[in-house]
């Protein structure tokens, strides 16, 4: 076992030893009550036989005794003390009269008379109290064996068993060719110094999370072969004011001992925001932190072979002395990966799991725009969760799908009872939204529609751009109004009455209104930008917009948004009535199948009806067959399933 682990065990022990001794003091000691008596009423209880019990402790440096003792008319939680002067006429008399009057009688030897008990007695409560503060302070300031060098650097030295390689980034393609200057100078510097050549002395990776920022830094050293430092932004910031500065200056002085190499430093907002914000001004120890890091990388001193690297999520809030050249002289943008990468990131992490021969993870990376590496990572991750748990030898396209609609949803609420008429409105809701997006030309593709509840929602529809786009034009986001608006209108439309369920869909369309009319300039406003995300450093730069117009002209952004609102309702209205055969028909079929794939959805609007049902799988079958084969394998309280449960019970009897 740990001697580390073992000791920490200890430590509860060691508390709770104390707490039960303070609880025993004020148990047994603090209610006790003692009267202190003088020498002639001690004298008068001794000769009046009120004794009941004596106890004498001679202080030879003070010449005293003390004596503690009890009267017989006290009651058992009381008791006297007195003190005498130090005579053998008084050690005398109290002996003869215990004697005669035969009460407990005893004495104490001197403590003072033992030198070792002295120095224990004065010394040791010293050394507990010196000793507790010291185990307090060093675990603040880290602890470990090293407790004392709170001021020494935590930066890491990455293993050569952690060692990663450009083989291992996948997606980054122009960011891996932005970095590749870093290690050929690692790997050669004098050919750069020949030309007189000055290689960036700091790189700061910025982007999205889970865009692979803290691997390409690894893959960058990985490949120069050279030493790997990373460290925290929070690592450098303590309670005490100078600590950061010192650690600052240890980490470089470590770094130059194994020149040339690599520094990491992981979500540097942490300590490099902008200083002099903030309502209260600065952080004196995080400012202080900051101008070290300055001067360290571009001061008087030089750190030649000292590459620092550097991500955040939040360039923005960053000081301006950072970003200027001579310190984080490149700065590379860390983009969430288009189609293309996101096939190679799936290639890249489906090395060491089974899938399916069904599964193509080109049609994979087209189903999951707007994904980041680590989102595909743990897509995959949790498919093979699931084959796991159903018990089947290898990943299949359904554990997939599923897999997507619980990381972008979360999981289906498969216990959640529904009445026909709920159902019935969701069924209406949901098709509203793809028949828009089926006949909007230019719309997004609709992908999947399901009725199976999910997080806060009762169903929804997947729809993905038919191609990725850098910008949206204004009829691509009037389209994407009108398909959120479809939803309220295909049930004002159907049933005659409007529910609560279209709430999400009108807070998309309102910011997207809204944001047309005041920021994109796409509105008879014209072309001018009247809000703006903006705020203070101290709040994130998110927590306010800034307003550059009066009250007249905020009335007019509210005419503006209404009647974008209004058009795009209008025309859902015109397509929703249109084509409600294909509303109807889509409807149905969604209750008795509850999930729609995209092959499905266009089968049925081509030849007006499902293809074929699989008999091999029983997530394309209707809730009918499904039930069919239930009552055939007697399983119990099928008729009351949905369409999740009812498969599950029939892949459980297989198992």
């Amino acid at each position: 076992m740990n001697k580390k682990t073992v000791k920490k065990g200890l430590i509860p022990y060691v508390f709770l030893i104390l707490i039960m001794l303070g609880v025993f003091y004020f148990v047994t000691v603090a209610n006790q009550k003692v009267n202190m008596l003088t020498y002639d009423e001690f004298m008068d209880s001794l000769n009046s036989s009120d004794v009941k019990e004596l106890e004498v402790k001679p202080r030879a440096r003070a010449s005293i005794y003390e004596i503690r003792g009890r009267l017989k008319k006290y009651k058992e939680n009381e008791t006297f003390y007195v003190r005498v002067p130090l005579t053998d006429s008084i050690m005398q008399r109290i002996t003869e009269i215990s004697e005669k009057q035969n009460f407990e009688f005893t004495t104490v030897a001197d403590p003072e008379s033992n030198s070792l008990l002295l120095i224990l007695a004065n010394v040791l409560p010293i050394l507990l109290f010196a000793g507790l503060a010291f185990f307090i302070l060093t675990r603040q300031m880290g602890g470990g064996k090293n407790s004392l060098d709170f001021g020494k650097s935590k930066a890491k030295l990455s293993s050569d068993k952690n060692k990663v390689t450009f083989k291992d980034v996948a997606g980054l393609k122009e960011e891996k060719e932005e970095v590749k200057e870093l290690i050929d100078f690692l790997k050669n510097p004098r050919k750069f110094q020949k030309l007189g050549a000055r290689i960036p002395k700091g790189v700061l990776l910025y982007g999205p999370p889970g865009t692979g920022k803290t691997l390409l830094a690894r893959a960058v050293a990985g490949e120069a072969n050279v030493p790997f430092y990373y460290i925290s932004g929070s690592d450098f910031v303590e309670l005490f004011v100078g600590i950061g500065a010192s650690r600052v200056r240890d980490m470089f002085q470590q770094a130059k001992r194994t020149a040339p190499c690599l520094i990491f430093i992981d979500e540097i907002d942490a300590v490099g925001r902008q200083r002099g914000t903030g309502l209260g001004g600065g952080h004196d120890e995080r400012e202080q932190t900051l101008n070290q890091l300055l001067t360290e990388m571009d001061g008087f001193g030089e750190n030649e072979g000292i590459i620092i690297i550097a991500a955040t999520n939040r360039p923005d809030v960053l000081d301006p002395a950072l970003l200027r050249p001579g310190r984080f002289d490149r700065q590379v943008t860390v983009n969430l990966p288009d189609v293309k990468g996101r096939e190679e990131i799936l290639a890249v992490h489906a090395k060491n799991k089974i899938l399916a021969p069904n599964v193509q993870l080109n049609y994979i990376a087209k189903r999951t725009p707007g994904y980041s590496g680590a989102d595909l990572e743990n897509l995959l991750n949790e498919a093979a969760l699931l084959a796991v748990r159903r018990n089947k030898e290898a990943i299949t396209m359904s554990e997939i799908d599923e897999a997507s609609d619980r990381v972008l949803m979360g999981p289906a609420k498969t216990s959640k009872n529904r009445s026909e008429n709920d159902r019935k409105l969701v069924a209406y809701h949901e098709s509203g939204h793809a028949v828009v997006g089926i006949k909007l030309e230019g719309a997004s593709d609709v992908q999947k529609v399901t009725i199976i509840p999910r997080g806060a929602a009762g169903g929804y529809n997947m729809m993905i751009p038919s191609e990725e786009k850098i910008c949206s034009t204004k009829t691509d986001l009037l389209e994407q109004i009108t398909g959120l608006l479809a939803g309220r209108v295909a049930e004002e439309v159907v049933f005659g009455e409007i529910t609560t369920g279209a709430e999400n869909d009108f807070s998309k369309a309102t910011k997207i209104a809204r944001s047309m009319v005041t920021e994109y300039g796409m509105s008879d406003l014209g072309p001018m930008q009247l809000e703006q995300q903006e705020g203070s450093v101290f709040l994130g730069r998110d927590y306010n917009k800034s307003r550059n117009f009066s009250n007249e002209v905020a009335h007019e952004i509210d005419q503006e948004m209404r009647k974008i609102i209004d058009e795009c309702y209008k025309k859902a209205t015109k397509i929703i009535k249109e084509n409600r055969k294909l509303l109807d028909l889509l409807a149905t079929t969604l209750l008795e199948y509850e999930t729609l794939t995209k092959e499905q959805i266009d089968y049925l609007v081509k030849n007006g009806e499902m293809p074929n049902e699989d008999e091999t799988s029983y997530e394309k079958m209707s809730i009918t067959k499904l039930k069919e084969l239930a009552k055939e394998k007697g399983i119990k309280g099928y008729s009351k399933m949905n369409k999740v449960e009812l498969i599950n019970a029939l892949e459980g009897l297989e198992k």
